[in-house]
């Protein structure tokens, strides 16, 4: 059974790795004038509010009077993305970098635009800028690696199109779609888009000074005299009884036994991804798509009817903002045209936050793995 690491579905921008796009307090405000640090806070305010329009109008009216100023064209930048402009955001990152070439943040975010765009090469050689700048970012590391195995999951697409009959490619690539979320980076059709959220936004400071190099003097020691010494006497002989001592052979170990991967099946693949896909409609509170991953014989808890279900269903998606789904270690098990899906859920929006295990129930219907049962808890 398939073992999958954690997949996160934000409720807003995404790309192929990260985390969610997000402004922090910026810490060079602290030393800012009030006035500049009051109109930082309000955009910072905007934003988290999802006013954008409001929020771009004020960093434009401010860049009027510092139009170099790094904090605010930052805010641009991520205003731009948030408002889904990655062309104009792309244009406001790389003007940063070329101003300031010193910050490793807008090139983290570069990459990010430019995966969402499917431009890897380009997403990877910024990751590389961000991390020469600062070796220590953790966030561009871990997005380095993820933008490393999607390239590396359309090498292996690209060598099954040409020899489909390659099982080492076909299991490389079953590894990579664990590993990056079951996102093929191909045209397998059997796999849906993982989302993940998207690299964060670190916050511009100020960078210390570096602390001075002390070199240590070595002085000069006068080399020591060599002194004649006596040779030295020599050992009186001493004879030793030889004793002659047979030596066992030792056994060979064992060898042992070589643990066989587990063998994944496409029914197994198929429905991991349904379920991811279904996470992802969910925290996109797009409820016809979240439906459509059910049965027409889908049976319902609590003794609802299917049509007081689905109201119920509707009402609490879409009254809910920032929903968050997170998928952990699902684990499959195929019986004919029945399966079954156990996996940890986590849930998280303004109003509940729950991480329960969940069972589904699973039915092909139509050459398509659809829910006909589901429960949370063990």
């Amino acid at each position: 059974m398939p073992l999958t690491p954690r997949q996160y579905f934000p409720p807003r921008l995404t790309s192929c790795f990260g985390k969610i796009l997000a402004v922090s307090a910026l810490s060079a405000a602290l030393f800012a004038p009030p006035a500049f640090a009051d109109n930082m806070a309000d955009i910072s305010t905007l934003i988290r509010a999802g006013q954008f329009g409001e929020a771009l109008t004020k960093v434009d009216a401010a860049l009027i009077q510092t139009p170099r100023d790094k904090q605010l064209r930052f805010m641009k930048g991520v205003i731009l993305t948030e408002q889904n402009k990655p062309g104009e955001a792309i244009v406001v990152f790389t003007k940063l970098t070329e101003d300031f070439p010193e910050l490793p943040e807008p090139y983290n975010n570069l990459a990010v635009l430019f995966a969402a765009g499917g431009q890897y090469d380009k997403a990877r050689a910024s990751l590389e800028m961000a991390i020469r700048t600062n070796p220590t970012y953790s966030t561009a590391h871990e997005n380095l690696g993820d933008v490393y195995a999607k390239l590396a999951s359309q090498a292996y697409d690209k060598a099954l199109q040409l020899d489909s009959a390659n099982t080492t490619a076909k299991t490389k690539l079953t590894m990579v779609r664990t590993l990056v979320g079951n996102n093929t980076g191909g045209t397998n059709p059997k796999t849906g888009v993982a989302v993940a959220a998207p690299a964060p936004v670190a916050a511009i400071a100020a960078k210390p000074a570096p602390a001075p190099v002390v070199v240590a003097k070595l002085d000069p020691k006068p080399e020591p005299k060599l002194e004649a010494k006596p040779e030295p006497k020599p050992a009186p002989k001493v004879e030793v009884a030889k004793v002659e001592a047979k030596v066992e052979p030792k056994p060979k170990p064992e060898p042992k036994p070589v643990a066989k991967a587990p063998v994944v099946s496409a029914d197994q693949e198929e429905i991991t991804n349904v379920i991811y896909s279904w996470a992802k409609a969910w925290a996109a509170e797009d409820v016809q798509a979240y439906l459509a991953y059910y049965a027409s014989d889908f049976e319902p808890t609590n003794g609802l009817s299917r049509k007081a279900w689905v109201q119920q269903r509707q009402d609490r998606i879409k009254g809910n903002d920032n929903i968050t789904i997170k998928i952990e270690t699902p684990k499959v098990t195929v019986n004919g045209s029945t399966a079954t899906a156990k996996f940890q859920q986590a849930y998280t929006s303004k109003q509940v936050r729950s991480n329960a295990p969940k069972t589904m129930v699973m039915t092909k219907q139509g050459g398509k793995w659809l829910i006909k049962q589901e429960r949370t808890g063990s």
